[in-house]
């Protein structure tokens, strides 16, 4: 009965396949930063140019990044990302819109 002892790390959530991913890891910390960045300026109504764009464009790099990734650990971050980003993007566009009234 050993093997009833061994730990099972293939259910983690931050399960790896142990090889390094630098394109997925750095578009899961743009997509992080993006959509915090969008979802706390959102909160704000004279933000809504930052929080929009920063929104859109978070929403385009999660969603290239779901595209290419390869683990859960890098869909997970990403997940949580995109809908920081929608949040702030959809909350931006109600207080004003990409533009603003610029045109």
């Amino acid at each position: 009965m050993a093997q009833a002892w061994r730990p099972t790390t293939t259910g983690s959530l931050f399960a790896t396949d142990g090889k390094p991913h630098p394109l997925q890891d750095t578009l899961l910390a743009v997509t992080l930063v993006l959509g915090v960045l969008a979802f706390v300026t959102s909160m704000f109504h004279s933000l809504h140019l930052v929080s929009s764009w920063a929104g859109l464009v978070g929403i385009l790099t999660g969603a290239y990044g779901q595209f290419i990734s390869v683990t859960t650990r890098e869909r997970f971050g990403l997940i949580l990302g995109l809908g920081l980003a929608g949040v702030g993007f959809y909350l931006g566009l109600a207080h004003g819109g990409l533009f603003g009234g610029v045109f």
